[in-house]
């Protein structure tokens, strides 16, 4: 069974198009790349897998389940980090929480976030008071990621996930995103 099944998908920006998928499948506890051009349609079909954009037309099924345009009940199972890494105005604890809050899901709260930003090296008791504000490019980067990986979720969809970071938090990157397809089975796009 298909973690994802995607056909006749077709996406049009203002009338123009920019994606067309006759059928694609993707396996449950997969690692997939996606490479291309700029304006190859790569950003746009990460936002379809994660249900936050509509696609002007085909069908997409999730879990082997139809699943309509913007599916909050999917969405529950699904984490995207897009390329630009917007923060909520609060501390560096509060953006990694929100997620777990608004989910209420808030057993073992202050645990999670600190292995969250462990994982994408950033020492909970140096960054967590931070406000969103204090954080360097590539800081708030890894922030927005740990405030997916928080949410243990089903599928990560990473969109460029290490602009604006160095090499070495890039490969601390890698290596928690590696980390939640190992202990969680995550897929990883």
């Amino acid at each position: 069974m298909p973690l994802y099944q995607l056909d006749h998908i077709q996406h049009h920006y203002n009338g123009r198009p920019v994606l067309a998928i006759d059928h694609w499948c993707l396996a449950a506890g997969t690692i997939t790349g996606l490479i291309g051009a700029n304006g190859s349609g790569k950003s746009t079909l990460l936002k379809l897998l994660g249900f936050v954009e509509r696609p002007s037309g085909g069908e997409i099924r999730f879990n082997d389940r139809r699943t309509a345009p913007l599916d909050t009940a999917a969405r529950r199972h699904i984490a995207l980090l897009p390329q630009e890494s917007h923060l909520l105005k609060r501390t560096v604890y509060g953006n990694v929480a929100y997620g777990l809050r608004i989910r209420k899901d808030r057993g073992q709260e202050r645990e999670r976030v600190r292995q969250a930003l462990e994982w994408v090296g950033l020492a909970a008791d140096a960054f967590a008071q931070r406000p969103w504000f204090a954080l360097s490019g590539g800081e708030a980067r890894r922030v927005a990621l740990a405030a997916r990986l928080v949410l243990r979720p089903q599928v990560l969809l990473l969109d460029e996930p290490t602009t604006s970071v160095d090499g070495a938090s890039a490969q601390r990157m890698k290596e928690a995103a590696l980390h939640a397809h190992r202990q969680w089975g995550t897929s990883l796009v």
